[in-house]
């Protein structure tokens, strides 16, 4: 008995053992592996191209859905689009500029190109100027105006729909009526002048719109190089009227389409100079890889998908605000987009699709994913910001940084995992100073654009734990923001020539300027000083220099004082020196004449800084004698 008791003891203890043992053994394999954190370096060090913002368009009357809205509905959706504290804080409108009989400035011909022209301006423009000034007073400079079709009268089919050239436009059908090349360009400069009557100022122009495509309704077609044709009579015109506004183009039906559209007016130095920047939407090809635009940048202006109203954030879909942050994180990293826009920013009940970011349906507004998407780049990336180097260890984390001319730095992560993911980010050359603040702002299928508890910056890096599935900004306040480079929005406009065939501007080289500035008897002299760009600490501006007197001027030498501490941080086709408020720029080699009645070929502009009040100077000298400010 004693003895089949100890087996039994014997047999116990040793299945004791073996239970434990396996235990041990599958708790070991069951414990969760330990990764290390995903690493991700932001190199402020490396710099790429300059963001001039983000937007939308409320076109062909989507602007009238928010004007008739009730006021609270109204304002509500403003601050959704608006708002950089609970918006999505866009920054460019892309109007508009009607050609229908019902809409348009110039609905009656004149008759002949030759003509004069009875234009009508109601001071609405189907509900665009209200919201051009709405915008504005949010803080948006950035006004858009895009001109699908020139007036049917204008086109070779007598139409404003259905395709159609502009009459007088290279290798168009002759049309019996003449050549309005001409009338079109000082049609598009009436509208400019239309709005800055009601208090708007129009940034950009465009004078054409998807023009490989043959549209039922407002559409022109025009290759290339009748573009880069009607550049040369477009770009003098708008100089001649004191304009400032800056020409786009064209924004072609999608990526592949653009190319071509660009390469012709590439390889036209005459064309280029007149051109600020490049657009194409996202239709036919996305924006995915970079097209050479001989030193402009390039904006995305239009995209959507028209399936079935889809506002889901993740749900697989083209239409989904997933879908749309992977949109926008391609084409600001792959293609080196300075702009991304959606399609309609509100949209009305009776839209069924996802041409819009919300609607507004009674008083009700329903936003979708994609508004958030672009809510987590707008808000946090303001015109002026440059786009600095980001690398990401894990391939699930796509990773993009931003420093704001601020000097604040956005890190933008999108989590592509159906897990959370722990990363280190390591900052490199950003002005990042430990101890500050990282502000998470998270967007999924639960938070829209949402603030989240808040880490701080050790030893030159932070941490941070991003869901699945998921888009996080992380907002670092630093100091030494990046100056733009002036390829973003702050190109100086060609000077207009009696001709269509302006020069260049040539490469600054930052030699030594020739000829010497000389002063002879009958030197006379104007001055436009005008601020191209403005954002919360820095601003573009550009001088128009004449020579109003009898002589020719070789060499010169432009001499004021800025009123308000204001300081040049860089300056192109001029050298220049600065000492307090005094700044002194003189010419270089390829722009030091200046023949009685013209303007320079290549005039000088600037980035710089200021704070508190940026007004502009009051008194130039050129070579000594001063000259008119106009």
């Amino acid at each position: 008995m004693l003895f089949h008791r100890l087996v039994r003891k014997a047999g116990l203890l040793g299945l004791t053992i073996l239970i434990l043992l396996v235990l041990a053994i599958s708790t070991v394999i069951a414990r969760p592996t330990a990764y290390a954190a995903s690493a991700v370096t932001i190199n402020g060090g490396t710099t790429f191209q300059t963001i001039n913002g983000f937007g939308f368009s409320e076109a062909f009357g989507q602007a009238s859905n928010i004007e008739s809205a009730p006021s609270s509905t109204q304002q509500q959706v403003l601050d959704l689009l608006f708002n950089t504290s609970t918006g999505a804080g866009f920054t460019i409108l892309r109007n508009i500029i009607p050609s229908d009989s019902n809409h348009t400035i110039e609905p009656t011909s004149p008759g002949s190109p030759s003509a004069t022209p009875t234009y009508t301006w109601d001071g609405n423009n189907w509900g665009q100027v209200a919201l051009s000034k709405q915008a504005m007073s949010y803080g948006v400079n950035q006004i858009y105006a895009d001109a699908w079709s020139a007036p049917g009268f204008m086109k070779t089919n007598g139409s404003e729909s259905n395709g159609g050239t502009l009459c007088g436009a290279p290798g168009a059908a002759t049309c019996s009526t003449g050549d309005w090349r001409q009338a079109y360009a000082n049609y598009l400069v009436q509208y400019i002048k239309d709005y800055a009557s009601s208090g708007v100022t129009v940034s950009n122009v465009g004078f054409v719109n998807e023009p490989s495509f043959n549209a039922s309704y407002s559409s022109m077609i025009m290759s290339g190089a009748q573009s880069a044709n009607f550049i040369k009579v477009l770009g003098p015109t708008l100089a001649s009227a004191g304009l400032s506004t800056k020409i786009v183009c064209c924004d072609s039906e999608g990526w592949n389409l653009a190319s071509g559209d660009v390469g012709a007016i590439t390889s036209d130095s005459a064309a280029l100079a007149f051109v600020n920047n490049f657009s194409s939407h996202g239709y036919t090809a996305a924006p995915t890889s970079m097209i050479s635009t001989g030193g402009k940048p390039i904006w995305e202006t239009e995209w959507a998908t028209f399936d079935g109203l889809d506002n889901a954030w993740d749900d697989g879909s083209d239409a989904s605000g997933f879908t749309w942050a992977q949109h926008i994180y391609t084409g600001l990293t792959s293609a080196n987009l300075s702009a991304f826009l959606y399609w309609w920013g509100a949209i009305g009940s009776s839209t069924t699709d996802n041409e819009g970011l919300l609607q507004i349906n009674g008083s009700t507004v329903t936003t979708a994913g994609r508004l958030w998407a672009l809510a987590n780049y707008s808000r946090f990336i303001r015109p002026g910001a440059v786009r600095i180097g980001a690398t990401s260890g894990d391939s699930n984390l796509q990773v993009s940084a931003y420093k704001n001319s601020s000097g604040s730095v956005s890190a933008v992560v999108l989590n592509t995992s159906s897990s959370a993911i722990t990363a280190s980010y390591a900052l490199s050359g950003t002005g990042v100073a430990n101890g500050t603040t990282v502000t998470p702002y998270l967007t999924n299928g639960s938070n829209n654009t949402a603030a989240q508890a808040t880490t701080s910056v050790s030893g030159g890096s932070f941490s941070a734990t991003i869901p699945a599935r998921s888009l996080v900004t992380y907002v670092l306040s630093g100091t030494g923001g990046v100056t733009p480079t002036p390829t973003t929005g702050t190109t100086p406009t060609a000077t207009p020539t009696a001709t269509n065939t302006p020069t260049p501007t040539p490469t600054t080289t930052g030699t030594t300027p020739t000829p010497t500035p000389t002063t002879t008897s009958g030197t006379a002299c104007s001055v436009h000083y005008a601020i191209t760009n403005q954002w919360s600490t820095g601003f573009g501006a550009g001088f128009t220099i004449t020579n109003t007197g009898t002589t020719t001027i070789n060499g010169w030498s432009l001499k004021f004082a800025f009123p308000n501490g204001q300081t040049i941080t860089q300056l192109w086709n001029g050298s220049y020196t600065q000492s307090g408020s005094a700044v002194t720029v003189t010419n270089l080699s390829y722009n030091g004449t200046l023949a009685p009645g013209a303007s320079l070929s290549s005039e000088p502009g600037f980035n710089g800084t200021w704070s508190g009040t940026n007004s502009p100077p009051t008194a130039f000298t050129l070579n000594g004698t001063a000259c008119s400010v106009v």
